[in-house]
């Protein structure tokens, strides 16, 4: 038996592949599906079942199309009712594969359908759970998501949660592994551990939520308080993942037809698409096409353009850094963002050397920030999340997260300049590129944010003014 967790980062999301004496078993595959098939071949073994713990709502599953190539059955827990073929398990039962056994354990509260997969070695033995968003390391599900599909209230999910923990999991041995679908930095979860792996006793000790002598009333207030509102992008990636959705392989062909600069410029203004820049922060400041948005691959790129273009459907034209384009594809095409119709061939580069117009943000260094800000007097926007703002921030600056932008962007006054920065450049760079193309150019962003800002002399504080912060 082997059990080997496949971790994406930029999704803190975990699949795992699992292989018994000549057959496997996938669960929550990532949707670009080639890298299982020729791991399937290179290993020598037959993919029998592909479990899903539950309809996913912050990723798009590769279920359907590893399914068609591979001919393996589609799993799914009791109350599962996606639009294609599956096999709907009941609760405790088993699947063989090879010499191990794999046993499904109705877990739901997350989502009504969530589904644990109890695996248990070649002597029977409880070795390993695969909790989906039902446990995390640190934290469990967030019980808000499948409020309107299971005719539930936040509370009532939360208190189905509370007896699927202690019924179905805490029930199990100490040394019992815990494979958890995602980890921090997903937005399915509040208080994720940075670790992805851990034990049943290991969660018993030191997980908030399964504390011995909790009571339901307890744990609903304790799972339910500080929960900020899901990205919308959310619920069109668990209607694609319970409906159906185009192959991966034709997504990928669309999003590498290359554009001249020309023909780029052309589509833009025929197709009203979106011009998403992917480029690093540095390279964007110095140059980028006049109404592109900049959300660079080498950050959190998934999860950003998913709470920031929201739409799944919205018509993307990408500019990449040469070479990048098929990652950038398939990392869209992992939340859902299918409709790209083509990249900007030889990137930002030919576009310069086409004469075409560019645009530029300005940008100084935190060195220089520090020399020219004068602190009570002028505007400075800290974009970082309310608790990276919370820990520390510069002595009276704006609370005003990046996540938030089209509600605070409506009360910029055009006509009074601001400092804009984040902890290092990337989300303050987001912001730049998103309010200029809106019109706004009043601001100068910080290059380095807050982490180079610290550096200085400049007075900061960890008391937070509630004026100052975002309501």
């Amino acid at each position: 038996m082997n059990v080997e967790q496949i971790y994406t980062g930029c999704l803190a999301q975990g699949a795992y592949y699992i292989t018994s004496n000549g057959e496997a078993a996938i669960v929550d595959p990532l949707r670009e599906v080639q890298p299982y098939l020729e791991r399937l071949e290179r290993d020598g073994v037959k993919l029998k079942y592909i479990f899903e713990t539950h309809f996913h709502a912050d990723f798009v599953s590769g279920h359907l199309d590893l399914s068609k190539k591979t001919g393996a059955p589609i799993v799914y827990g009791p109350t599962a009712k996606p639009s294609f073929d599956f096999i709907l398990a009941s609760d405790g039962q088993e699947f063989k594969v090879g010499d191990v056994t794999i046993k499904v354990l109705h877990t739901p509260g997350h989502t009504m359908e969530s589904a644990t997969f109890l695996l248990k070695d070649e002597k029977g033995k409880d070795y390993a759970i695969f909790s989906g968003d039902t446990l995390f390391i640190g934290d469990v599900g967030r019980p808000d998501l499948a409020q309107k599909a299971a005719s539930m209230t936040m509370e009532q999910l939360a208190g189905t949660l509370y007896h699927s923990l202690r019924d179905k999991i805490m029930t199990l041995a100490d040394d019992v592994i815990v494979y958890p679908a995602h980890g921090a930095g997903s937005a399915c979860g509040k208080n994720m551990s940075k670790e992805t792996v851990s034990t049943i006793g290991n969660q018993k000790q030191f997980n908030y939520a399964l504390r011995a002598n909790m009571t339901e009333a307890e744990f609903v207030k304790e799972v339910t308080d500080g929960l900020l509102p899901p990205p919308a992008y959310f619920g069109m990636n668990v209607a694609m993942n319970k409906q159906g959705y185009e192959s991966f392989d034709n997504v990928l062909n669309n999003g590498m037809r290359a554009l001249t600069a020309k023909e780029f410029e052309v589509a833009a203004e025929e197709t009203g698409a979106l011009l998403l820049d992917t480029r690093n922060n540095a390279e964007v400041a110095k140059g980028y096409i006049p109404q592109s948005i900049n959300i660079a691959l080498n950050g959190e790129f998934a999860p950003w353009v998913g709470a920031l273009i929201v739409d799944v459907k919205q018509p993307i034209l990408l500019i990449a850094e040469v070479g990048k384009e098929a990652e950038t594809v398939t990392r869209l095409s992992r939340v859902g963002f299918d409709n790209v119709l083509g990249h900007l061939k030889g990137g930002f580069e030919s576009w310069a050397k086409a004469g075409l117009e560019v645009d530029t943000i300005k940008r100084i260094s935190a060195e220089e920030f520090a020399a020219k800000v004068k602190i009570g007097k002028d505007v400075v926007v800290d974009v970082r999340k309310e608790s990276e703002y919370a820990a520390e921030h510069l002595e009276d600056a704006y609370s005003k997260p990046l996540a938030y932008i089209n509600e605070w962007v409506k009360d910029v006054n055009p006509n009074e300049h601001f400092y804009m920065h984040c902890a290092g450049g990337y989300r303050s760079m987001i912001a730049a590129s998103i309010l200029q193309a809106r019109g706004y150019r009043n601001f100068t962003e910080v290059d380095g944010g807050f982490n180079a800002i610290s550096k200085t002399n400049l007075p900061k504080t960890d008391y937070i003014c509630q004026s100052k912060v975002l309501k």
